[in-house]
């Protein structure tokens, strides 16, 4: 995969480099700025499954 998008990006290898870390930042900023945020409600990490007691342990 990553072979085939190195051949499919124009001009010689530094251009490529700049290119392809262009396009990671770009995937990075979506997921952080959308995709993580959009999927944060369905996720239940902030549910608190341990529930404390007024009893002293014995």
């Amino acid at each position: 995969m990553y072979g085939a998008l190195w051949r499919a990006l124009p001009g010689p290898w530094p251009v490529r480099m700049l290119q392809v870390l262009v396009l990671a930042l770009a995937v990075v900023a979506v997921c952080f700025l959308w995709l993580f945020p959009a999927l944060a409600p369905y996720v239940p990490f902030n549910e608190q499954t341990v529930t404390t007691s007024e009893e002293p342990a014995p």
